[in-house]
Order: C-alpha cells, then structure tokens, then sequence
C-alpha cells in the first residue's frame, strides 16, 4: 500500500484507540448519549482498523520469510520460505483493495429503506407487462435479502400490466444494494399480445429513492394540496367503497408540479402518509441532482423520458440475456434474473462504482 493510505490507516488506529480510552472514564460510563455516539464510532471504524493490522502482520510474517530466504542454504526451507512469500504479497493485496474501498466516503443512506417507482415507457400494453414483470422481480430480490415490500400505489391496464406501480423495500442495506436500479430499462421480445410473433422493443423507467426522515425535508401546509377520491384500484370492492385515495398536488414555488397519487390501502390516513413520503423522497432526490450539478459532478437523472433509445439494461429474451450498459456486462439465463437473482448484476455495478471512485481520488489500484 502507499505510504499516504499507510499513515492515514495509522491515524484512524490512533483514533480508535483513543475511542476505547474514552469509553473507559467514569464520565462517559454514566452519559448515555455520549458513550453510545463514541461506541458507534469505534463500530465504524473496527473494520478499517482489523484489516490495518491484518496488514502490519502480514508485512512482518513477508520480512521474516525474505529474511529465511536469503539466509538458508536448505532447499526445503528455501522452497517453503518462496511459498510463504507469494501467499504473503498475494495476501496484502487483497487487503490493500479492500482497505481503499473502506477508505471512500460512505453514502449517508446506505442503510436506508427505499422507494421504488415504476412506470411504463414506450410500447403500451407490452411496457405494463414488463414493468409488473420487473416490480415482481424486486419483490423476490427482497425476499432473498430478508427485507419486506409494501404496496403504496397501483395503476393497472386491465390485462395484468402496470401502467404505474409504487413501492417501499424495508431493510438494512436496502439502498446500498437497490440504488443502482434507477434508469431506464429496455425489454425485447415476442409480447403475449403479439399474434404474429415478432418481436418488439418496450422500455420502462425506475425511480429508487432513499426514504427520507420527516425532519429532513421542510414542507410547508401552503404548498401543496391534498385531493381524497373514490379508489379505483385492485383491491376489489371494499376499497372502491369510500374515499379512501389521495392526491397530492405539490407547487413549492417551483414552475413543475410535482403529484403523488396513493391508493392501495382502504385507509385515508395511510394513503396521505404514504403520499407524503413519497413526495418527501422525490424533493430530496431534487435537491440532491441540484446539488450534484452545482459542483459539476454530471450524473443523468435516474428516470428519462422512457425513450427507446435511452436505456441502462436491456433484457433480450430471445438471446436469453441481459445487458447493462454501464458496465458493459452481459449475463445470460434471464428467468432467473427475474425470479430475483440480482446479486450477479447488482456485485458487479458495485465494484465498478468503487473502482471509479477510488480513481476519482487517486487511490486507484
């Protein structure tokens, strides 16, 4: 490892050393709040400090070994020392690329649950089966996580398709993991609909905001408007029997109206909640692209227009494959894919965003 991450590994022993003194005073024992802050602290930073030393004795064991090397004349020992050596170098390089991904910032939502919304695209009917198709696909990716999915909003086409469908994934790690789904999806094949048989290209968009605290986002009473209606979603004849669905229609001052419909649930009160942090989600996604792009860091926004043409994975039944275009990866064996098997997908688009942004810091391998 370099000598500017060495001697910045040894500052964050030095603090977490410190760390564990603090939490040894009689002070701190009866402060509640202070010694659970510090303790969280010591937890952040355990890791990094684990592999630091990890590091420092593989280094000593790789000295010791080059050592024996270049002092015995007994060929066994010789051979054994080489050994030792190349397990040793392979060792502290592996550390070495796990150390500089602990280094980088952390995303302050990594551990947060996530909304997700879908919408269908270009391609009518076909794009409404595949964003249900897609929205049951993340559904299983939770399961195998062991987060839980709930249902905040529903539009349908009336053939099994959504026209638009809105939903929370509760988790930890939700957000680390589903961050990456935001963008357009482009799906090709021969739709059920199709008599002919020939194949069609559909596109759907998916928004994945980070659930956001009530006192993160400021909204104020005068800036939006709370429309209730008659729901006239799937859940059957009991919702449809009282004004259960709600409309927010958001203004905020700003030219572009922001809406938010949710209708899932026979309770007003949890439609207007759910409704209300959807719309919280999406001012904070605002505010944070706005951000971005005042300090230059171009990143387009994760729903386009759900043009063809624009597109960050396609899934090609034909070929049996899908393809992510930002990373230029292709697996095959989609069924699986979409029975919930992201992790393929998802672990690759992880180690591509550290790779960049560790060369964005000059810490590239």
């Amino acid at each position: 490892m370099e000598p500017e991450i060495l001697a910045r590994l040894a500052r964050v022993e030095a603090r977490y050393i410190e760390l564990n003194d603090e939490m040894t005073q009689p002070d701190v024992l009866s402060d509640h709040v202070r010694l659970t802050t510090l303790a969280r602290e010591q937890t952040e930073l355990g890791e990094l400090v684990g592999r630091y030393r990890e590091f420092l004795q593989a280094e000593k064991a790789l000295e010791e070994s080059k050592a024996m090397l270049r002092e015995e004349n007994d060929p066994e020992l010789r051979e054994m020392a080489q050994m030792d050596i190349e397990e040793l170098s392979a060792r502290m390089e592996a550390i070495g690329a796990e150390v500089r991904v602990l280094l980088l910032p952390r995303d302050p939502n990594d551990e947060k649950n996530v909304i997700i919304e879908i919408r269908q695209g270009e391609g009518g009917d076909e794009a409404a089966l595949f964003s249900a198709d897609v929205y049951r696909m993340y559904q299983r990716y939770a399961e195998t996580r062991g987060w839980k999915t709930e249902l905040m909003s529903l539009s349908e086409n009336g053939i099994g398709g959504f026209k638009e469908v809105i939903f929370e994934v509760q988790g930890q790690g939700a957000w680390s993991r589903l961050k990456y789904e935001g963008g357009v999806h482009r799906v090709q094949r021969v739709p059920a609909t199709e008599a002919r048989g020939r194949i069609h290209t559909s596109t759907i968009t998916v928004a994945v905001l980070p659930e956001v605290e009530e006192t993160a986002v400021e909204i104020k009473q005068e800036d939006y408007r709370i429309d209730v209606y008659r729901s006239g979603g799937h859940g059957g004849q009991g919702v449809n029997t009282t004004d259960s669905a709600v409309r927010i229609v958001y203004k905020g001052g700003t030219p572009d109206e922001i809406v938010v419909v949710c209708q899932d649930t026979r309770s007003q009160i949890k439609n207007r909640e759910s409704a209300l942090n959807v719309l919280r989600a999406r001012l904070y996604a605002r505010e944070q692209e706005k951000r971005q792009k005042e300090l230059g860091e171009s990143r387009l926004a994760q729903v386009g227009s759900g043009e063809r043409a624009e597109k960050m994975r396609t899934y090609n039944y034909p070929q049996d494959r899908i393809t992510d275009h930002r990373i230029g990866q292709n697996i095959s064996n989609l069924p699986v894919v979409l029975d919930g098997a992201l992790d393929r997908l998802i672990d690759a688009l992880v180690t591509y965003d550290n790779a960049e942004r560790l060369k964005a810091l000059g810490m590239g391998a």
